[in-house]
């Protein structure tokens, strides 16, 4: 198969392309970064560098595919982020029937059933709603649930403060996933054929952030560490003072707000919370050890 994929070579598509050449396919991977040309055609696929908002570069890179993967950062451009976003899934869709794609596959997000009060992920649903539209499509919409990794970033607060948490309760469940779990199922949904529009979740575990904090403070030796739940001015402030931008922190914010509300996984524990992937927390904790031990 001739397959085209979005994302770079980031933390999901870099093992999603090692899998699909290992599969035998022809695959060209786009990036907005020329450097990284090198090191996508070492792994040998090819490269083609443009934005995600040209449509007619899109075109240019899907002509040909039997299948496209389409992923959505969690920001674009310093405002107007969520429908940034929508533009890119509109220049999406457009170049996938321009070029005459019939698969594609979409890397989404727990939460992305709900229009509002999921910060970022709105973007995500409002390409969802987008893809949905193409005639003679088959779409596959793929929602992950948190990324584990990203609780690598909560390491230098942990050194510095002692300090694990999020400004939504230990107790609230959170869907979780993997990385690697996540290219294997792009993977295999790419090289289907699909059956018109569907949506499915990849979640490696279920956990709270009392887990969480229990099984890493086991991890990294310290024990006594608990769930931290920050009130949404202070995590506000944290992270403008990290130099983030204001509206990328709003955004943050009403997503753990949404994690209080239950909207994020409201869909995801209604649809019978499938957990499909197989890295669980406990595994996962070995990463995140690795990493406290390197900083």
């Amino acid at each position: 198969m001739k397959i085209t994929t979005t994302g770079s070579l980031g933390n999901v598509a870099q093992p999603l392309v090692r899998k699909l050449i290992a599969a035998g396919h022809e695959v060209t991977v786009i990036s907005t970064k020329d450097d990284r040309t090198s090191e996508i055609e070492a792994l040998g696929a090819k490269a083609a560098v443009g934005s995600i908002s040209d449509e007619l570069f899109l075109t240019e890179a899907f002509k040909g595919a039997d299948a496209v993967y389409t992923m959505m950062p969690p920001s674009m451009g310093p405002g107007n982020m969520i429908e940034n976003i929508a533009k890119a899934g509109q220049a999406y869709a457009n170049a996938i029937k321009a070029a005459g794609v019939t698969r594609v596959v979409m890397l989404s997000s727990v939460g992305a059933d709900a229009a509002q009060g999921t910060g970022p992920v709105q973007g995500v649903h409002r390409v969802e709603r987008i893809l949905q539209g193409l005639d003679g499509v088959n779409v596959t919409i793929l929602r992950s649930g948190f990324f584990f990794i990203n609780f690598l970033r909560d390491i230098p607060l942990i050194k510095s403060q002692g300090i694990f948490g999020n400004n939504y309760d230990g107790d609230d469940q959170l869907a979780l996933t993997h990385p690697e779990d996540l290219s294997t199922a792009l993977a295999d949904e790419l090289q289907a054929k699909g059956n018109g529009f569907e949506v499915k979740y990849v979640v490696s575990d279920v956990s709270t952030g009392a887990e969480i904090a229990r099984v890493f403070g086991q991890a990294i030796g310290k024990p006594e560490m608990v769930w931290t739940n920050i009130p949404d001015e202070q995590l506000k402030q944290g992270m403008l003072a990290g130099g983030l931008p204001e509206e990328l922190v709003g955004l943050i914010v009403e997503m753990g707000q949404g994690v209080r509300a239950g909207i994020i996984t409201r869909d995801f524990f209604a649809s019978g919370a499938n957990v499909t992937g197989q890295i669980k927390l406990e595994k996962f904790a070995e990463e995140f050890k690795a990493a406290y031990l390197r900083n």
